[in-house]
C-alpha cells in the first residue's frame, strides 16, 4: 500500500476483512519483484485485480476436464416441482375449473335462452359486462405474475424465460379482451355508443368519466404491451419505465369496473376487486423492501473491500466508465 495515500480504514482492519477473488501479482514497479529490507531481497505480493490490460489469458482447461463454473448470482435457483405434485396439482386445477362450469353453465344457458327469447338487444349488454370481468381478471393475473417475477419468488419452480413468455402473453389475452368490450357497446341496445364514443375517451353517453378512465387504461395497455417487441430498440431503461404505467392500467381498470360497472356493487364483485388490489399492493410493498435492503446491504458490503480489489461482480462500487473492471491502480 502506498504509505502516502489515505485509506478509510487502517492497513491492519484490511487485513482483517474477508478479501473477494484476487490473485497475488508481484508488482512490476519494484526490480524484479524485489526489495531490499535489511540488506536482504524479499518478494512483495502486491494484490491486484484478477484481469488487467495486458494479462494474459488462462490457460485452456485439460481435454476431458470440465472448468469450473463462477459462482451464479445470489437468488432462488430453479429445482422444478416434484412430478407428484405436478400431477396432484393438475388435478385440483381440473376439478376446480369442472365444478365452476358444471354450477354456471346451466343457468347460464337458462338465462341466456330467455334473453334471446324475449329481449335479444340485451345479450350485447350481458357479454360485455362478462368480457369486463374477464379483462380485469387477465390484467390482475398479468400484473400479480410480474410482481412474482420482479421478487423472484417462483424462480425455484419455474424457468424465468417461461415466466417471462407468460406474463408477455396474459398482457396481451388482456389487451384482446379489452377491445373486445368495448366493440360490443356498438351493439348495446341500452345506450347509443357510436364509434367515436368508444374510441374518444370521455365522450360516452354513460357514466363518461368512469368509462373514460377505461378508455385510457385500454390504451395505456395497448403501449405497454407493444413495448415488449420493441424492447431491443428502445433500451431496458426506457423499456422498464414504461412498464410501470401496468400499475396505472391495473388501478385504472379497478376504478372503471367498480364505478361504470352494473356489477360493481354486489358482493362477489366486491370480493374480487378487494382480493386482486389487496395482492398487487402487497407483492408491490414486498418488492420494494427486498430492494431497499439489497442496496443497504451493497453499501454495507463497499465498505468491507480492500483497495486495489475488483468486486466479484459489476456493481455501484465500480468506476463510472471503468466497464466493470473494477477500482482504479493506485498511484
Amino acid at each position: 500500500m502506498d504509505p502516502n495515500r489515505k485509506y478509510p480504514l487502517s492497513p491492519e482492519a484490511y487485513e482483517t476483512r474477508m478479501p473477494l477473488r484476487t490473485t497475488p501479482i508481484v508488482s512490476p514497479q519494484l526490480a524484479g519483484g524485489k526489495a531490499l529490507a535489511g540488506g536482504k531481497a524479499l518478494a512483495i505480493p502486491v494484490v491486484r485485480p484478477t484481469t488487467r490490460p495486458g494479462a494474459l489469458p488462462p490457460p485452456p482447461p485439460a481435454p476431458g476436464v470440465t472448468p469450473p463454473r463462477p459462482p451464479s448470482r445470489a437468488g432462488n435457483v430453479y429445482r422444478g416441482l416434484p412430478d407428484a405434485v405436478k400431477i396432484i396439482g393438475w388435478i385440483v386445477i381440473a376439478l376446480a375449473v369442472g365444478l365452476v362450469i358444471g354450477a354456471t353453465a346451466p343457468t347460464a344457458f337458462t338465462h341466456i335462452a330467455a334473453v334471446l327469447a324475449v329481449q335479444p338487444g340485451l345479450l350485447a349488454w350481458y357479454c360485455v359486462r362478462a368480457l369486463g370481468f374477464l379483462a380485469y381478471l387477465v390484467l390482475a393475473g398479468s400484473v400479480l405474475y410480474g410482481l412474482l417475477l420482479s421478487t423472484k419468488i417462483l424462480d425455484a419452480i419455474a424457468h424465468r424465460p417461461v415466466s417471462f413468455a407468460l406474463h408477455k402473453d396474459l398482457a396481451i389475452v388482456a389487451l384482446i379482451l379489452g377491445t373486445l368490450h368495448g366493440l360490443l357497446l356498438t351493439f348495446d341496445q341500452s345506450f347509443n355508443f357510436t364509434p367515436i364514443a368508444i374510441i374518444v375517451p370521455f365522450q360516452s353517453p354513460y357514466a363518461p368519466i368512469p368509462v373514460g378512465i377505461g378508455q385510457l387504461t385500454l390504451y395505456g395497455s395497448a403501449i405497454v404491451t407493444a413495448s415488449f417487441y420493441v424492447r431491443r430498440h428502445i433500451g431496458q431503461r426506457t423499456w422498464r419505465v414504461l412498464h410501470y404505467f401496468t400499475f396505472l392500467a391495473f388501478i385504472g381498470s379497478a376504478v372503471h369496473g367498480i364505478l361504470s360497472g352494473t356489477d360493481g356493487g354486489t358482493q362477489w364483485a366486491f370480493w374480487l376487486y378487494l382480493l386482486t388490489v389487496t395482492a398487487a399492493i402487497f407483492l408491490t410493498t414486498y418488492r420494494i423492501v427486498i430492494s431497499v435492503a439489497a442496496r443497504s446491504s451493497r453499501q454495507k458490503v463497499s465498505l468491507f473491500i480492500p483497495y486495489g480489489t475488483r468486486p466479484a461482480a459489476p456493481g455501484p462500487l465500480d468506476r463510472p466508465g471503468s466497464g466493470g473492471q473494477g477500482f482504479p491502480w493506485p498511484s
